[in-house]
C-alpha cells in the first residue's frame, strides 16, 4: 500500500467503517447477550491500524436500535477511547424524533465525538419541512453533521434537491449517500455543492468515487480493512486498472451490504477471514442456510482473489 496509503483526508472522509457490534452471552442481558466492549475496542484499533480512517459506532450495521440507552453511550465511548487520535469517529445519532437525535448528538459531544452520522426521523415518513427541522435541531449541538440519505430504509428520500437546502444548515458538511443511483452524485454536486459526498454502498463505491465522492462509509471492511483502504486510495488517485482488479472479485461480497442480511452477512465474512462477527440481537436472527451458503461462496471468491493479487 505505501504509495496509496498516504490519503488521510481532513473532516469526516476517508475510509469510515460503519463498525459491527461483538456480542457475549450474559442471562442478564437483553436477548441474554451483552455488547463484548473489549473485543469491540479491540476491532475498532484493528480498523485503523489496517489503514482505515475511522470507525462509526451505533449505526444500523452496529445495530444501535436493539441496544439500551446504556449500551449504546457506552459502545460509542469504546469506539472514542479505542481510536484516541488516531482515527475520526462519526457516532450514529439517528432518532424517531429530532430530540431524541439532538439528545444523542450532545452526549456524543459531551464524548468526544469528531462528527455525527444522522438519518431522517426514523419510523415516520417526514416532509421536507420536517426532515429540516430535524437536522437544524442535530445540528445546532455544534458537531459536524453528516446527514444520511437511506430511503429504502426510512421511506424518506433526500433527494439532490432536498439536499440543496439541507446543505445550508450550519454544521451539515457531507451526506452518506445510500440510494444507490450512482447518478445522484454529480447532481448532488450541481445542488448541493457545499456539502462532501460520501458513499454508503459498498456495492457501487467505485462507481461513486470515480465520479466526486470523497469519502467510503463503509460495511465490508470490517472484513477487509487493508483491501479497502486500498481500494479507496486507488480510486482516489484515479489508477482505475488497478482499483477495477481489486474491486470486481470483492464486489459480489460487498453486494450484501445493500440486503436486508447485511449486519449477519458482514458478520459471517468477519468469522470467514478468522475474525469474530459473533449472533445477533433481534430481530436479525441467524442467517438461512441458502444464504450463508452464498455468503461463503461470495466470500470465497473474494478471498481467492484477494491471495492471487497478493503473490502477483
Amino acid at each position: 500500500m505505501n504509495s496509496t496509503a498516504s490519503h488521510r483526508p481532513a473532516g469526516l472522509g476517508g475510509v469510515v467503517v460503519a463498525t459491527a457490534l461483538p456480542y457475549r452471552e450474559d442471562a442478564a442481558a437483553p436477548a441474554g447477550l451483552a455488547p463484548d466492549l473489549d473485543r469491540y475496542a479491540e476491532h475498532c484499533r484493528w480498523l485503523v491500524a489496517n489503514g482505515c480512517d475511522g470507525v462509526g459506532p451505533n449505526g444500523s450495521l452496529g445495530e444501535y436500535s436493539s441496544l439500551t440507552d446504556e449500551e449504546r453511550r457506552a459502545v460509542a465511548r469504546t469506539a472514542i477511547e479505542a481510536v484516541g487520535g488516531d482515527g475520526t469517529v462519526i457516532v450514529g445519532v439517528h432518532g424517531v424524533g429530532s430530540h431524541q437525535a439532538r439528545h444523542w448528538a450532545e452526549v456524543a459531544a459531551e464524548d468526544g465525538a469528531d462528527g455525527v452520522l444522522c438519518l431522517p426521523p426514523t419510523m415516520y415518513r417526514a416532509n421536507p419541512g420536517e426532515v429540516l427541522a430535524h437536522f437544524e435541531a442535530v445540528a445546532g449541538v455544534g458537531l459536524p453533521v453528516m446527514v444520511y440519505n437511506n430511503p429504502i430504509d426510512t421511506k424518506v428520500d433526500l433527494t439532490p434537491q432536498l439536499l440543496g437546502e439541507i446543505a445550508g444548515i450550519d454544521n451539515v458538511v457531507a451526506v452518506k449517500e445510500f440510494s444507490g443511483d450512482v447518478r445522484r452524485v454529480l447532481e448532488i454536486k450541481e445542488q448541493a455543492p457545499g456539502i462532501d459526498i460520501i458513499s454508503g454502498a459498498d456495492d457501487v463505491v467505485l462507481e461513486s468515487l470515480l465520479m466526486g465522492a470523497v469519502g467510503w462509509f463503509a460495511g465490508f471492511p470490517n472484513v477487509f480493512p487493508a483491501e479497502s483502504a486500498k481500494l479507496y486510495a486507488l480510486a482516489r488517485a484515479g489508477r482505475l486498472e488497478e482499483a477495477r482488479a481489486l474491486y470486481e472479485p470483492l464486489v459480489a461480497a460487498f453486494r450484501w451490504d445493500s440486503r436486508t442480511e447485511f449486519v449477519q452477512a458482514i458478520k459471517a465474512g468477519m468469522e470467514q477471514v478468522g475474525r469474530y462477527g459473533g449472533p445477533c440481537r433481534p430481530p436479525r436472527g441467524p442467517l438461512v442456510p441458502e444464504h450463508r451458503e452464498q455468503v461463503r461462496a461470495d466470500m470465497a471468491r473474494a478471498i481467492t482473489a484477494l491471495e492471487k493479487l497478493a503473490a502477483a
